[in-house]
């Protein structure tokens, strides 16, 4: 089926080109306390592996990660940055993101509220738990200071991405969610 193929590689493009306007604009990045940001540049993987299945989640991520290690090295804006120029922290767990999400919301799609939710949730803390983890396998920081990462950023990081999933995606789905339903959802 060309279409399929076709819209596959629109929405890939599509997809990877918000996670980059995302990243370039600052706007992936919503500030939060202590001068760390929550990043929401997973959502458009996650939408895009819901939307187009778990292959189209692992190309947004590959964009996604090697737009990472790119801004790493060009234009880093802390220290622990440049970090990201290792292609084992910056593209390797972004390709996890999209898969994971996509096999939550084919597990839960019979609910999809709740597919959508855990898909959003799902690929937002495979995104924290991979980075951080591999923070700590690389020996970039010490493990006892990742766990209150996942608390303070990873956790509301979920929690955004799963709002935004189900707004977005149920948007587009035409999914009801209470009394709203289709493009009703955001309003």
């Amino acid at each position: 089926m060309p279409q399929d193929r076709t819209r596959k590689i629109v929405i890939t493009g599509i997809m990877g080109a918000i996670a980059i306007f995302l990243g370039l604009t600052r706007w992936g990045f919503i500030p939060w306390f202590g001068g760390i940001s929550l990043t929401i540049m997973t959502v458009p993987v996650i939408i895009g592996a819901v939307l187009e299945g778990p292959l189209v989640g692992l190309l947004i991520g590959l964009i996604f990660g090697v737009f990472s290690l790119i801004q790493a090295a060009v234009a880093p804006n802390f220290p622990s940055d440049t970090w990201f120029t290792n292609p084992l922290l910056s593209i390797l767990p972004r390709l996890f993101i999209g898969p994971v999400a996509w096999l939550v919301w084919s597990a839960l799609k019979k609910w999809p509220v709740a597919g959508l939710i855990g898909a959003g949730i799902a690929g937002s803390v495979t995104n924290t738990v991979l980075v951080l983890g591999m923070i700590g396998l690389l020996g970039y920081a010490p493990w006892a200071v990742l766990p209150p990462v996942v608390v303070a950023n990873g956790l509301p990081e979920a929690g955004v991405a799963a709002v935004l999933v189900l707004v977005v995606v149920g948007a587009w789905m035409r999914i009801q969610v209470g009394r709203r339903q289709g493009a009703n959802l955001a309003g």
